[in-house]
């Protein structure tokens, strides 16, 4: 039976509903770097707010202002130079396959690309094949031509969103480290009229596995891309420091880092060094690549809290549902819910 508050009641329901609706519309095309931008905060926020702000006598604007200049620093001007050279290369190869496309293609391949094992032999007739006939060698261009223009523009589409996304992280984490003291009281308090001691249990549960993710995540990246340099300046690869970069950006993407020791491989190969490029090979295999199948999950397991199979399943499934920020979010939410499982299923003392 309704009585006369009924109304006005669910009158405010639907209106704090509609405006949740609302507020999630405005901020859903840019959720991914606003989410990315509370875990940057979440995990730097302590060395801000016991180191930095101290040291500047808590003048929060001003420290908020370095913060987001050191950041700068660390993410957007290492990703900026990557872009770059990544241009610059594309030049190059550019330059180095234009005189094929105007004077022709040489009537023999190249030893080293004849010499392929199991598809040399192929490689050659084809290359024969073209060579002598000049239509059929328009036509595969002109099949070329599409595809590689087509994936030049989603690459720099993919390099424009990617700054751009970045921009805005940083332009939201200047905001939560200037106002930090109020954001993580609001959290906090939030968490403790939501659930009580068991909010404040999984607020503290989630900043812990998003620092022992982001631990993970920056650890491996980091240990690949200098591991990855060394090899480089071993096998006496060019440009061994960007490629050590590339590989540490990479590395956040589970195929990322054999694009790049793959390439220098057969850079090493073309240049008729078989052993520097076998050596390559191995290592990017056996060293590379086996620190991030062995040492991230180590390290976010042991940053968590919680175990390597939920780290893993977290990381894949939030990736496959939530893209690049899901690798935060699946581990995220698998701990909480593990936790709220041990809860229940945790047996009562008796009184």
């Amino acid at each position: 039976m309704f009585t006369d508050n009924n109304p006005r009641r669910l009158a405010q329901i639907a209106l704090v509903v509609l405006l949740i609706v609302g507020c999630l519309a405005v901020l859903w095309p840019m959720i991914g770097a606003v989410l990315f931008a509370f875990v940057v905060w979440l995990c730097t926020w302590r060395f801000y707010s016991e180191t930095l702000l101290p040291r500047l006598g808590g003048r929060d604007t001003l420290g908020a202002s370095l913060m987001t200049l050191l950041l700068i620093l660390l993410m957007l001007l290492p990703m900026s130079f990557l872009a770059g050279s990544l241009v610059n290369s594309a030049d190059k190869l550019i330059g180095l396959a234009k005189p094929y496309i105007e004077q022709g293609m040489p009537q023999v391949p190249p030893a080293w690309l004849s010499g392929l094992p199991f598809f040399g032999g192929e490689i050659d007739t084809f290359w024969h094949q073209i060579v002598s006939s000049r239509e059929e060698l328009n036509a595969l261009l002109k099949q070329l031509i599409a595809p590689a223009r087509q994936f030049a523009l989603v690459l720099g589409s993919i390099a424009a969103n990617g700054l751009l996304q970045l921009a805005l992280v940083l332009f939201v984490a200047f905001f939560l480290y200037r106002d930090g003291v109020k954001v993580s009281h609001a959290l906090l308090v939030g968490a403790h009229k939501l659930g009580g001691e068991l909010g404040e249990e999984m607020l503290e549960k989630t900043r812990d596995t998003v620092i022992g993710v982001m631990l993970g995540i920056v650890g491996t990246a980091a240990a690949q891309g200098t591991v990855a340099m060394l090899g480089f300046l071993i096998a006496g690869v060019p440009t061994a420091v960007l490629l050590g970069f590339a590989t540490f950006f990479l590395s956040m993407i589970p195929i990322g880092p054999p694009l790049i020791w793959g390439g220098a491989a057969a850079w090493l190969y073309s240049q008729e060094q078989v052993g520097w490029a076998i050596f390559m090979a191995f290592y990017g295999i056996f060293v590379i690549s086996s620190i991030d199948n062995f040492v991230k999950p180590v390290l976010m397991a042991r940053g968590a809290g919680i175990s390597i199979l939920l780290i893993g399943l977290g990381v894949l499934g939030g990736v496959l549902v939530f893209g690049f920020i899901g690798i935060f979010l699946g581990p995220v939410l698998l701990a909480l819910g593990h936790m709220l499982f041990g809860r229940w299923t945790r047996e009562e003392d008796p009184a």
